[in-house]
């Protein structure tokens, strides 16, 4: 007769031998599906790189006078050098905070790069001219003199409010798109600080809305506006876009003009897809022209998809 105890090791031994099996027969089954859902969303993660290559260079140049080339070399991994970058004439605690941004982007594009391939730095115009455009076609006509993002530190703040919001909102579009927990993780990351650079610099505009910007009878407020109805205009979808002073049934709640932080009826982020966001940082309203910062396009699945429909 077997004993009780020899039977009880015996269950208890071949319960373990099973979960040891079955753990050997769904753990492949497991990295798989998790390597297909990263495959699944590796569009939508490299693209924002585009975004990412734009504020680690214009940041380490406003800030340094020098870029990924000098800084880290490998994450531009071959692209071409910016057209037009260089130091900006700012005081010590602008610089300061740029400096804080610039390499904070440079985390950005290696966490981008540890979970994708990603692509080399696209051609970046962050010349003057290409700034002074975008100004020129926000408020319906040239400025003059053409308006320089290097020259101070109102000027820079404000030409810092062109793009990097742009970056935020493609993060809030595409979060709701990805499939692997690892994707919303990385993106979520990314979205959280990427709201601060953004807030950081609403902030300090927000204290000086009322001031004018040397030359022109024009207020920072005014300016931040023009700039958010140029990129509602150029993605050509609904309002996706607020500057710093808004009529007051935009507001928060409909109950306040001032507006330090954006966001649609309930104060939620706004969100665009990367069609959209191409349309605006190319300057054209459409997503397969490329102009702008990015004279021959951006880099990636998605940007070359555009641009190839627009040859056919």
């Amino acid at each position: 007769m077997v004993s009780s105890s020899f039977t009880t090791t015996t269950t208890a031994a071949s319960r373990t031998i099973t979960m040891i099996f079955l753990l050997f027969l769904f753990t492949p089954t497991l990295v798989t599906s998790e390597c297909e859902l990263l495959k699944y969303d590796t569009n939508l993660l490299e693209f924002p790189l585009n975004l990412e290559y734009f504020e680690a260079e214009y940041f380490l140049y406003g800030s340094i006078g020098k870029g990924l080339d000098s800084i880290e070399p490998n994450l531009a991994a071959g692209g071409p050098p910016p057209v037009g970058a260089k130091q900006a004439n700012l005081s010590h605690i602008v610089k300061d905070i740029i400096t804080q941004f610039a390499y904070q982007e440079i985390g950005h594009l290696r966490a981008i790069k540890k979970v994708v391939d990603g692509f080399a730095r696209p051609l970046l115009n962050l010349s003057a001219e290409s700034f002074a455009t975008v100004m020129n076609d926000a408020f319906g006509k040239p400025l003059s003199p053409p308006f320089d993002p290097y020259a101070n530190d109102i000027n820079y703040l404000i030409s810092c409010y062109v793009i990097p919001y742009v970056g935020l909102t493609g993060y809030v579009g595409a979060n709701p798109k990805l499939q692997s927990p690892i994707s919303r993780k990385l993106v979520a990351g990314l979205l959280g600080v990427e709201s601060g650079q953004d807030a950081v610099i609403r902030s300090v505009l927000y204290e000086r809305a009322k001031e004018k910007v040397v030359p022109y009878d024009i207020s920072v407020a005014e300016f931040t506006n023009k700039i958010s109805e140029l990129r509602n205009k150029l993605g050509n979808t609904s309002l996706k876009d607020e500057g710093l002073k808004v009529p007051i049934d935009i507001g928060a709640e409909k109950k306040i003009q001032g507006n330090v932080l954006a966001g649609d009826k309930d104060s939620l982020a706004y969100g665009r897809s990367p069609r959209e966001i191409l349309r605006i940082v190319y300057g054209t309203g459409k997503e397969h022209v490329p102009g702008g910062f990015y004279p021959n396009g951006g880099n990636g699945a998605l940007a070359k998809r555009y641009l190839k429909l627009g040859k056919n």
